[in-house]
């Protein structure tokens, strides 16, 4: 089991604690982290994209000249293809790009990207985030006082108001709930965040 320093607030360390294997140890399957990131994407697709075939493109109703006699090449409809203002054939539809991965995949994935935080030296624990009232400020010390620079994703067990208003602001800055992660937001910031409370529901859902 790994063991990390647990810290306040103000950034003094104040005890350490053991991270499950199961967890927080798991051996790092680039294959299915890769696999999860690009189904996330696939499924925030709006997939609204549209071309006019020459069945929808206005004008066209009558054959532009005689089928013979004229010396030019037979068209039946200005708006066929090969026509400037023609319909586009074959071109892209409205559709769903949305497509299922295995719920045990998406669990190895969160933990394989959960261990790689551990191994570099990504994941800071603090014992809680005790703030007083809705402040940036006070956001913006604590991060300071964690050496938590750059991008930054705090994890939390369950809502709180005043952590998450108080770090909407900050630019780089976002907060999740334990029941909401997701491999693209762990890897995109550089720093995980997390409570002691956050740990224990995590090794509880994951384990």
């Amino acid at each position: 089991m790994a063991n990390v320093s647990v810290y306040n607030i103000e950034g003094k360390e104040v005890e350490t604690i053991e991270l499950s294997d199961a967890v927080f140890g798991v051996e790092v399957n680039e294959h299915l982290v890769h696999m999860a990131v690009v189904n996330q994407l696939a499924n925030n697709r709006q997939g609204t994209q549209k071309a006019k075939t020459r069945s929808e493109v206005s004008g066209g109703g009558r054959k532009p000249w005689r089928q013979k006699g004229t010396g030019r090449a037979r068209q039946g409809s200005i708006r066929a293809p090969q026509w400037i203002k023609g319909g586009i054939a074959l071109g892209p539809k409205p559709r769903s790009y949305k497509y299922t991965v295995n719920k045990k995949e998406r669990q190895l994935a969160v933990k394989s990207v959960l261990s790689s935080k551990v191994l570099e030296n990504e994941l800071v624990v603090v014992d809680s985030l005790p703030l007083n009232d809705i402040k940036t400020k006070e956001m913006v010390k604590a991060l300071s006082n964690l050496k938590v620079e750059g991008k930054a994703l705090i994890m939390l067990p369950e809502k709180n108001e005043k952590v998450q208003k108080s770090a909407r602001n900050i630019e780089g800055v976002k907060t999740t709930l334990v029941e909401t992660i997701n491999v693209y937001d762990l890897l995109k910031y550089n720093k995980l965040v997390v409570t002691e409370d956050t740990v224990k529901k995590l090794e509880e859902v994951y384990a």
